[in-house]
């Protein structure tokens, strides 16, 4: 019973492959994109092309500069960016 569970769980276990080169590089470049186009482009393009509140940008920048330093500590501590 207990081998049966451990196959049913490999099989619903949805993960990264961090082996891949596609996924090192595609979440690399992601992280990247948050980190430093989120809080500048972004918000730019929030304020003037879209005509939102200030608070909303800046919170919305504010909020991708952070997921984007999230991604790129989980990349460093799975050893993708040595």
């Amino acid at each position: 019973m207990n081998e049966e569970k451990q196959k049913n769980k490999s099989r619903i276990s949805i993960g990264l492959d961090l082996s891949s080169n596609f996924w090192k590089i595609f979440l690399v470049v992601l992280a990247v994109f948050l980190t430093f186009a989120g809080p500048t482009y972004v918000v730019y393009a929030l304020l003037h092309v879209l005509k939102m509140d200030y608070f909303v940008s800046m919170a919305s920048g504010f909020a991708l500069f952070i997921v984007g330093l999230v991604l790129l500590w989980y990349l460093i501590k799975r050893k993708v960016i040595s």
